[in-house]
């Protein structure tokens, strides 16, 4: 069995409820004051942690608008920018990081956040991050994966886009360098993604295969791949978060309101309550006495009289013989009188 991992006062591991992590992303549109309210509202909805992301533009790509750096994909949410210009837009001052690791200290979330290269890890090895989110796009950069297992810290990895091979050898650098507590997400690094590609059943796939526990980074709308993923055993759900998607945030398109983000905390506590363990026959709640059909006299019957289908019937409730002895007891007599609603049982007959 993979051994729970302790994360700050939180307990992460398949006999605890999934941890619901919040990404906020660039959702705060460079405004402090909107980032630390995301921060507010995430406490609100009973979620376990907050994830920011540290990087610049300038640790991300170079300053150039046109060619390999612009977004041109049609498709894309980011259509018709650079590549610079967009992650200008999106990134978390880092002199931010500190009041927002304090809010949520504040208000007992977990804080931790994703960094793109070595400078992010230092510096956030400075404000002392808990454990490292990595994304997606970030999950195969090896001497990165290096650097963030070697602080000794719990390690978070997105797999969108992985391939066997290359997970294989996303697991097998973090733990050369001493990294046990590791936690794979599945994910589709499609923004949106669509439920149809989630392939959730490579949850239980990859816990098997490479030994350790997987959770759900989800990019698609709505909660139901989420919850899904609860039921499937992933010990983490990361959603994106925003105040509103009419704040036009880089994110806000695929990422959950308020009240939507509550409702997939809530949901998700009871998909993870309603796995229990394997078990088969009634339980507490179940009354298979009341509602189940046994065996009852239904007209009287005289001492020395057989049995017959006219005088004993398959009814509810479920008192009497189990109906399987009706064509045992057929033709049997009684060794008293019997009155009519009466269980039958083996001590009445001769």
């Amino acid at each position: 069995m993979i051994s729970n991992i302790k994360i700050g006062n939180l307990n992460l591991g398949s006999n605890f409820q999934p941890l619901i992590v919040a990404e906020m992303s660039g959702n705060h549109n460079q405004s402090l004051d909107k980032a630390l309210k995301i921060v507010k509202e995430v406490a609100k909805t009973g979620a376990n942690a907050l994830k920011i992301q540290t990087y610049t533009a300038d640790t991300l790509t170079i300053d150039i608008k046109d060619g390999d750096f612009f977004l041109g994909d049609k498709n894309s949410l980011w259509h018709g920018t650079s590549m610079y210009d967009l992650y200008t837009k999106a990134h978390t001052p880092w002199e931010w990081h500190e009041q927002i690791f304090d809010l949520c200290k504040e208000l007992n979330l977990l804080c931790f956040s994703s960094p793109f290269d070595d400078t992010a890890v230092d510096f956030l090895e400075d404000l002392n991050c808990p454990c490292y989110k990595i994304g997606s796009t970030e999950s195969t950069d090896l001497n990165l994966l290096k650097k963030v297992a070697q602080t000794g810290k719990p390690l978070i990895i997105s797999t969108g886009m992985a391939t066997v091979e290359e997970l294989h050898e996303i697991v097998s650098t973090v733990r050369n360098e001493g990294c046990e507590e590791l936690v794979l997400l599945k994910c589709t690094a499609a923004y949106p993604a669509l439920a149809k590609d989630a392939n959730l059943l490579t949850i239980t796939d990859m816990r098997e295969m490479l030994d350790c526990h997987v959770g759900l980074s989800d990019h698609s709308l709505g909660t139901g791949v989420a919850i899904a993923s609860a039921a499937l055993g992933a010990v983490m759900i990361e959603k994106h978060f925003t105040l509103s998607r009419k704040d036009e945030g880089v994110d806000s398109a695929f990422s959950m309101e308020p009240k939507e983000f509550k409702q997939l905390v809530d949901d998700t506590k009871v998909a993870w309550s309603a796995l229990g363990n394997v078990h088969y026959g009634p339980t507490s709640n179940e009354n298979n006495k009341l509602s189940r059909r046994s065996l009852y006299v239904v007209k009287d019957i005289k001492k020395g009289e057989s049995i017959t289908k006219e005088n004993v019937r398959s009814i509810r409730p479920g008192y009497g013989l189990p109906a399987k002895y009706l064509d045992k007891v057929l033709g049997k007599t009684l060794k008293k009188d019997v009155l009519r609603g009466t269980r039958l049982s083996f001590e009445l007959i001769q």
